[in-house]
């Protein structure tokens, strides 16, 4: 089964990509998955700008046929998201609308990081978010709260051990899942 791991933040001087790295390597170390590190910057997707409703998947541009084929391919989600004024990163609010069957009766979960909440407030809004495209989130996540006692001056992540021994359960409970729902997706 495949998993993409999806670094929600594209603001220029983010942390996403340290704490994806890290959970990617967790990710492969557990061995459920083809773990596939997915960065939403590289995508460029500008503000929803297909001229069609994305359950007609009749999409005019190449970002989106490249964004559609990314999310299709895979079998479980993995948000690496970060928490803005409370609210889930408008990049993963837009990447979610781009599309609607790619996202169909797969599992999700999320490795939070923010403030004092862990990014937490914004996952309980993408929870609600992704249950409108059919997406089961789960509840095992791995959040870290004050993210910036956890990166380096060179930008690396180290996990406590908290964190550390969350990843693996949390991949173990979303393999049962995806497991389960890829009849539906057959």
């Amino acid at each position: 089964m495949k998993l993409n791991i999806v670094i929600c933040s594209t603001r220029p001087g983010r942390i996403g990509p340290s704490i994806g790295r890290w959970f990617h390597g967790a990710a492969q170390a557990h061995g459920g998955f083809e773990a596939e590190l997915v960065d939403l910057a590289a995508f460029n997707l500008p503000v929803f700008d297909e001229p069609h409703h994305p359950r007609l998947r009749n999409y005019q541009h190449d970002h989106t046929k490249a964004w559609s084929a990314s999310v299709e391919a895979a079998d479980a989600f993995v948000f690496v998201t970060p928490e803005y004024n409370f609210s889930p990163p408008p990049a993963f609010v837009n990447a979610l609308n781009y599309l609607f069957f790619e996202w169909n009766h797969k599992p999700a979960s999320f490795v939070s990081y923010g403030g004092a909440s862990g990014g937490l407030r914004a996952v309980q809004m993408e929870k609600l978010m992704l249950t409108s495209v059919k997406i089961m989130p789960i509840p095992e996540a791995v959040a870290i709260p004050m993210v910036g006692l956890q990166i380096d001056a060179e930008k690396v992540f180290t996990p406590t051990e908290g964190q550390a021994k969350a990843a693996p359960g949390m991949l173990d409970e979303l393999a049962r899942w995806a497991g389960a729902l890829k009849p539906l997706r057959a």
